[in-house]
């Protein structure tokens, strides 16, 4: 897909929205960088024009309309009852992040974009409402609410990739269920989210990059596509695993971190919902690639005959070795 110079524009206002909101000192400053973020992804949606990508668009604008009102709204109540206008202005930045149980637009809006174009919903566009939300936890009814969405998103993103067969969905609540994490650990820490989101974003690309680089959109495409391509049959499954959390790979670094943290607040109950979604997840990762793995071993010899993957994606052979030697990254932060 060829992207116009013009779009270039869009994408820079896109992070001057993110900016302005995280570094605003006020709701209404927060409010005017939310609504620049909206406006300059609309185009980005609609590069292609096509019925799905403006379907995808008007949910996305409807939604994220219907938040931000809620935001300015709650806003204003603030001098009547604080708490009630910090639980909506809560509520609000959850419906924009797409965390359950206000999750039902995501995988929607996701169906309908390129990859390149999940990408961004999937990792930029969750920073500024996740640095709001992240502010707000200071009380201990906020916290309980932050803590009730983080529960309730590790479930459903685990159960509702279960029946799925469109990778956009999976990645969908796959993010959702990633989004868990970052929510139980802005109420304990304020930089463990961070860096949890950073490594998520770092595995998400490489996953990306890879169905992008063969134009998979669902798992039959990946079957049908990749029969011959061992080396892609290689490198996707441990990305997958990595995206997944499972050890040695470099997911499993913020898990580990996470798992040290809760245990050490005693949150035992919180950190056996997130670990028993984790296990769940791991299990539509892995009916993604056993087939792959399956069509393409017995014929070894077409190892030989096809390009390394690496030469039409440079990075990827960086992302992938990083996610085989991950287990040596939470050394630093368990010290």
């Amino acid at each position: 897909m060829t992207f116009p110079i013009s779009y270039f524009l869009f994408f820079c206002t896109l992070l001057t929205g993110t900016f302005l909101s995280i570094s605003s000192s006020s709701w209404f400053g927060a409010w005017i960088g939310l609504e620049l973020n909206l406006l300059s992804f609309i185009p980005l949606i609609t590069i292609k024009l096509c019925p799905y990508a403006t379907e995808a668009a008007i949910k996305y604008f409807l939604i994220q309309a219907l938040a931000s009102t809620i935001l300015i709204m709650s806003s204003s109540m603030y001098m009547y009852s604080a708490e009630f206008s910090y639980s909506l202005i809560t509520l609000s930045l959850l419906l924009k992040l797409g965390a359950a149980p206000l999750h039902f637009w995501f995988p929607q809006v996701i169906e309908g974009l390129s990859w390149p174009q999940a990408f961004v919903l999937l990792t930029i566009q969750k920073l500024a409402p996740m640095f709001l939300i992240s502010y707000l936890t200071y009380s201990s009814n906020l916290i309980f609410l932050i803590s009730i969405a983080a529960l309730l998103s590790s479930l459903i993103g685990a159960l509702g990739g279960l029946n799925v067969t469109k990778l956009r969905k999976l990645m969908a609540f796959s993010s959702i269920n990633h989004m868990s994490w970052m929510l139980i650990a802005m109420t304990i820490n304020d930089m463990m989210w961070l860096i949890y989101f950073l490594f998520y974003s770092f595995i998400s690309s490489s996953v990306i990059i890879l169905l992008y680089s063969t134009q998979s959109f669902s798992i039959s495409d990946l079957v049908n596509q990749n029969k011959n391509k061992t080396l892609l049959n290689l490198l996707l499954p441990m990305n997958l695993l990595s995206l997944g959390g499972l050890p040695p790979f470099l997911g499993f670094s913020p898990k580990w971190v996470m798992i040290q943290l809760l245990s050490s607040k005693m949150m035992i109950f919180s950190l056996l919902v997130l670990l028993f979604s984790s296990l769940i997840t791991l299990y539509f990762y892995l009916r993604l690639f056993i087939p792959m793995i399956l069509l393409s071993f017995p014929s070894f010899s077409s190892f030989l005959k096809i390009k390394s993957l690496s030469t039409s994606s440079p990075f990827l052979t960086i992302f992938t070795f990083i996610n085989i030697f991950g287990l040596c990254f939470p050394i630093p932060f368990s010290i």
